[in-house]
């Protein structure tokens, strides 16, 4: 997962996924292929994940470097350390903040966490669940304190939310020209209702 995130940037998942599989047929997944690949490999995966293609081929060797010098080249141990000690852990890599951690702790089923991506986040701020704050990182915590204790443990239910509320954001929630008219959820939506002068009563 820290792999695929790394592999492309700002493109969509097709584009990322064509990246991803040149890397694994160019120089691996393991971090030891990965570290002891050409950089040419790393770098024909690279430029098909879009910009910057140069310090992305860097990071995915360093990417490969930290897992064998911290972690004997096996990131579950990570996974296995106490939770607090394990988002750190994780959030040595590059672009891996809280939300990409907390991404990895749930779909590896090591932790029932609410992860979120900008899409899913968007979709629970436009529904009222909680306010945009002064930085992601706050939106994001004011979200899952909004959520605690109503989550459950289920990391596969919770893998399922994700999902939904990404696609959601994607496809219909999006950040510019939402498409509130045939949105499901518009009439328990606020951004909804207003964008599309639809009533509590008309509802």
């Amino acid at each position: 997962m820290i792999l695929w995130e790394n592999v492309a940037y700002l493109v969509d998942d097709s584009r990322r996924g064509k990246a991803f599989d040149t890397l694994r047929k160019k120089a691996g997944l393991t971090a030891e292929r990965v570290a002891a690949a050409p950089r040419e490999a790393l770098l024909e995966a690279a430029r098909l994940g879009g910009m910057l293609p140069e310090m992305r081929a860097d990071r995915l060797r360093f990417i490969a470097q930290l897992t064998l010098s911290e972690f004997q080249g096996d990131l579950r141990r990570a996974l296995k350390l106490p939770l607090p000690r394990a988002r750190k852990a994780l959030k040595l890599f590059p672009t891996i903040g809280d939300p990409g951690a907390e991404k990895i702790l749930l779909f590896t089923g090591t932790a029932p966490i609410l992860a979120l991506d900008s899409n899913g986040l968007r979709v629970l701020v436009r529904l009222g669940y909680c306010a945009e704050r002064k930085n992601y990182g706050a939106t994001y915590r004011s979200a899952q304190e909004a959520l605690a204790g109503q989550i459950g443990n289920d990391c596969a239910w919770l893998v399922e939310v994700h999902q939904l509320l990404r696609r959601h954001g994607q496809e219909l929630c999006r950040r510019s020209q939402p498409a509130c008219r045939i949105c499901p959820l518009v009439t328990a939506c606020g951004f909804g209702r207003i964008a599309t002068g639809t009533t509590l009563a008309a509802s």
